[in-house]
């Protein structure tokens, strides 16, 4: 988690900096009203504490002075947005409050829309910001109040006598809130959402008896498992991967799944699925190889206390949901594993396409299932190699490389301010590939990173997604990266490797590649090659730059 945060706002959040205070290194700051100053300032107290991430927590009544004419508003909200983004530092995360207008003078304006409509002013302006600064976040104030109710958020006594707008119980909120955002920055998110049928995604068993009532509706219990299917839908879409582990017919699962009218999840929204009579244990290992993810990346939910106490005894890595009692539980519960183990900061282009890319590699295996010849099978793929501009893709860089562990040949982990860095050093080449091939569009998975400062240059980190691997794919990248860094005149290139428990795949990388051994410094295995002597690699991957 992040240990230095800073809490700027233009009215007194004293009491939620010390309630953080008891679990994070907090800034002290001085006084209120002046957040944009402390920004700006390079000799302020705030730059010396030198924060991580920054939560400004911003009163529209304030910030607007009480002017509730829209066009002094939109005015008013330009100018700090403008000032704001001129403070912003790769090297921190800034969380950025959307707007509930509140003041006692409300009550008397006659235009019922006119609040709504200046909020909407601070949020269209918070989402440009947003577009333009991949490091600004929405810290999500306005949710917060709603939940409590105004009347219990904010406190005009405490207004009066020191500048305290929020109630105790809303800062609070606001702490905690503060705190889920500094662990959602910091954790990896599962990415394998493990799902059983009956009982679970619907009331009812599938194929029990000739007119079985399967339980899903729009009212009733029926309602509370359709209900879990919206909530489940939205993890789909925005990235989690679905797999059906269930024991059941699988004509007759699949025959619900398709034509059922109140099936919110059809077949195609799972990356895969296990419908058999087979130990959950046992398809649940399956999964994790035909989707070369590891166990601990994906969460099961399950109705069956067996069935889970199955799963927690033989694959602990898997987290296994407890199921609630009642189906009106069901919906809430999903939304809190959202939030516990799904939920992201950031969303990139490849989490929004993650279940058909899944779905075109399932294909690819099947290609390969039938195609009995490898070198065959490769070039049925048509596999394209295409090196991206780096600068274009700093979110989906930074998650390549701190989330990906099988291919990773140092396992290092950086933040997204270092990847920036990283991209603004002359000293450094970095590669980033796309990899396509007949069956659609992979997404970006693979970055190498070359530390040209010295005279040989070094690769210090390789890493590729998993669901490419085993396709001579890497070959084609290491050939790049050598062609490039010989067409800028060098004549070495270096690779190092870092053991750890879960990259053993690609211990003997360099090697294979035609690599020379020059032993192990400080825990880094050193290989060399000379490039003008580099061997000749059959890979059968088309290579472009785009």
């Amino acid at each position: 988690m992040f240990m230095k945060i800073a809490v700027l706002s233009n009215v007194n959040m004293n009491v939620a900096v010390r309630m953080l205070g008891k679990s994070l290194e907090v800034y002290q700051t001085e006084g209120y009203g002046n957040e944009l100053g402390l920004l700006m300032n390079p000799d302020s107290s705030l730059q010396e504490f030198g924060p991580e991430m920054v939560f400004l927590v911003e009163d529209l009544m304030e910030l607007l002075g009480h002017d509730l004419e829209p066009a002094h508003a939109a005015e008013q909200i330009d100018r700090w947005f403008g000032a704001f983004s001129q403070t912003l530092k790769q090297d921190c995360i800034y969380y950025v409050s959307d707007a509930y207008l509140w003041g006692v003078e409300l009550a008397a304006v006659a235009d019922g829309g006119r609040k709504s409509a200046l909020e909407q002013l601070w949020q269209q302006a918070l989402e440009q910001c947003m577009a333009e600064h991949s490091n600004v976040r929405i810290f999500p104030y306005r949710s917060i109040i709603e939940d409590m109710g105004a009347r219990n958020a904010f406190s005009l006594k405490m207004w009066y006598m020191g500048k305290i707008l929020h109630s105790t119980q809303a800062q609070q909120a606001l702490s905690e809130e503060i705190l889920a955002k500094a662990a959602l920055e910091s954790r990896v998110a599962k990415k394998v959402l493990l799902l059983d049928l009956d009982n679970t995604l619907w009331g009812g068993l599938a194929g029990e008896a000739d007119h079985t009532s399967i339980v899903l509706s729009e009212d009733h219990s029926g309602l509370a498992y359709k209900n879990l299917q919206r909530v489940i839908l939205q993890l789909q879409q925005q990235g989690v991967l679905l797999a059906i582990v269930s024991k059941n017919n699988e004509e007759d699962a699949i025959k619900i799944l398709q034509e059922h009218p109140h099936m919110v999840l059809r077949p195609e929204h799972f990356a895969i699925r296990k419908i058999n009579w087979n130990p959950k244990n046992e398809n649940i290992e399956a999964i994790a190889r035909e989707l070369n993810l590891g166990l601990d990346a994906m969460v099961f939910l399950d109705d069956n206390p067996s069935e889970r106490q199955l799963v927690q005894n033989l694959l602990p890595q898997v987290t296994v949901l407890d199921f609630p009692e009642h189906p009106e539980e069901l919906a809430p519960m999903m939304v809190q594993a959202y939030e516990e183990f799904f939920a992201k900061s950031v969303l990139t282009a490849e989490d929004l396409e993650k279940t058909g890319q899944y779905q075109a590699n399932a294909k690819r295996e099947a290609l390969k299932s039938s195609i009995t010849d490898f070198e065959g099978y490769l070039k049925s793929l048509e596999i394209r190699l295409i090196r991206e501009d780096a600068s274009k893709y700093t979110e989906r860089m930074t998650q390549l490389i701190n989330k990906t562990n099988q291919f990773n040949l140092t396992t290092r982990r950086w933040t997204q301010a270092e990847v920036q860095q990283i991209l603004e050093d002359d000293s450094k080449q970095v590669l980033l590939y796309r990899v396509e091939d007949c069956f659609g569009d992979t997404g970006i998975v693979a970055v190498v990173v070359v530390d040209c400062a010295g005279e040989i240059p070094v690769v210090e980190e390789f890493a590729m997604s998993c669901r490419v691997m085993g396709k001579k794919i890497e070959d084609a990248i290491v050939e790049d990266v050598e062609q490039t860094m010989f067409a800028l005149g060098y004549e070495s290139l270096k690779g190092l490797y870092i053991p750890t428990e879960k990259n053993q795949p690609v211990a003997k990388l360099w090697e294979q590649m035609g690599y020379e051994s020059l032993g192990t410094c400080a825990g880094e295995q050193q290989y060399r090659m000379n490039l003008a002597d580099r061997p000749e690699r059959v890979c059968f991957v088309q290579r472009e730059v785009r």
